[in-house]
């Protein structure tokens, strides 16, 4: 089968390196000069590093299983994480159960009560029922509206914006439960790769280009074209004459946005097209700073600070040591912010202007001269908005016009977006379209 997928990220990758292994003919098309998508990394310090933050969780199967199976097991470690929480100008260790009993702005009930509800939150199978329900209503019912105040409402509206009070209790349950997953004795557990997880990109990518797929970087596919309800190839409009340009295909894979995909099939049957539409993103923004000094001693820095323009700042070197970045400090900055969002379209020097004081009630003595670099990453999608009732109008990965087939992070549920499930979901589709996989279309779920 002659399979054309569009998009060079995880996901397309995955799909690629399954089917090709299958005996099938494959092309990937990639907009971008690169790939990885938003695991794609650039040169720093002598090596490489993410421009969007990355680790992934010992419960990652998938990803392990990839890593292990291209021969790089042994370049994947795993390193203590060092969380913490900043309230009202003060940095909080939040690692150990200790650590939460000393967190003074809850009172001790409150305290014990945060605890034994994310205990129940750890070993809750059945999501289903917690899907009707928005997080903020059922954690300020079961954990208190102090906890929702101090510790969980400001996470959650620092990802999700003004959709914060739809977002999914089935959701926010799955982020907990993830947590705990990797801890060992109290304490988490990361996993990272030397030399960055775009040494799994190279390697995916030197894998399928030896197997015989075709990759197409800085190409952008334009529109999927179809004929009597079947999927026939893809067309590309081809610079500077604009003349486009078409490549037969018998299935192909589309790993775009919702809204993305809609414009590359605008004649998609109602009923489905209703179901893309009806997906929202928040874009993800990311000021990485290459400092002379720490910030602070916190790997992972979560925000309850609601002036802050800022969800979470992630020093990479309180996590990987600093001598393999030269001895630079490494700080990613996190925002979740609208694509309309003045801050989205910054440059790196405004961002850090605007920044600037915020960064110093997290470090007072954190100036300018601390910055020997600065660069600006942005997605556009990279959240998807999981309101209640999210598993009712999920587009199934089986579209449906033959041969078409959609794999995006909207459609990982209740699990949340991650390294881990795009490979999962690379590896899912990869089979539907091999025929080896079901789709139940009325729960929008593959069973494999």
């Amino acid at each position: 089968m002659k399979v054309g997928v569009i998009g060079g990220g995880l996901t397309g990758l995955a799909a690629a390196y399954e089917l090709v292994q299958q005996g099938h003919q494959v092309a990937l098309w990639e907009q971008k000069p690169y790939l990885g998508g938003q695991a794609s990394t650039f040169e720093l310090a002598g090596t490489r590093l993410e421009g969007f933050y990355h680790h992934i969780f010992t419960s990652d199967v998938d990803i392990i299983r990839l890593i292990q199976e291209v021969g790089l097991g042994g370049e994947l470690e795993w390193l203590p994480s060092k969380v913490g929480f900043f309230y009202r100008d003060r940095i909080y260790d939040f690692v150990t159960p200790l650590d939460l009993l000393r967190f003074s702005p809850l009172g001790l009930g409150n305290r014990l009560r945060l605890g034994l509800t994310s205990l129940y939150l750890r070993h809750l199978r059945d999501w289903r029922k917690l899907e009707k329900v928005t997080a903020s209503d059922w954690i300020i019912k079961h954990a208190g509206k102090q906890n929702y105040e101090v510790v969980w409402g400001p996470l959650l509206r620092g990802k999700f914006g003004e959709g914060a009070g739809e977002v999914s209790m089935a959701w926010f349950w799955n982020k907990v439960r993830l947590r705990f997953r990797s801890r060992r004795g109290g304490r988490e557990r990361l996993g990272y790769m030397w030399g960055s997880f775009g040494r799994l990109i190279d390697a995916l990518e030197e894998r399928i280009r030896q197997a015989g797929v075709t990759i197409h970087p800085s190409h952008s596919v334009t529109r999927i074209v179809h004929e009597g309800g079947k999927v026939v190839g893809v067309e590309l409009k081809s610079a500077p004459d604009g003349v486009a340009q078409f490549f037969p295909y018998e299935s192909v894979i589309a790993t775009v946005p919702a809204h993305e995909f809609l414009k590359l099939v605008p004649e998609m049957p109602q009923e489905y097209a209703s179901r893309l539409a009806k997906i929202r993103y928040q874009a993800a923004l990311c000021l990485v700073l290459v400092l002379k000094r720490p910030l602070s001693h916190i790997y992972w820095l979560n925000i309850s600070a609601p002036a802050m323009p800022f969800v979470a700042v992630i020093e990479h070197t309180n996590f990987v040591e600093p001598t393999r970045y030269q001895g630079k400090h490494i700080v990613y900055v996190s925002n979740y912010l609208s694509r309309e969002s003045p801050l989205y379209g910054a440059d790196a020097q405004s961002l850090l202007t605007e920044y600037l004081p915020h960064l110093r009630l997290i470090n007072p003595d954190f100036n300018l001269d601390w910055v020997e670099q600065s660069h600006v990453f942005r997605e556009g999608a990279a959240q998807p908005i999981v309101t209640t009732g999210y598993s009712q109008y999920i587009p199934g990965q089986v579209t449906p016009i033959g041969g078409l087939y959609l794999a995006n992070t909207a459609q990982i549920y209740p699990e949340d977006r991650g390294m881990n499930y795009s490979v999962r979901l690379g590896h899912a589709v990869s089979r539907l379209v091999a025929g080896q996989g079901t789709c139940n279309c009325s729960r929008n779920m593959i069973n494999t």
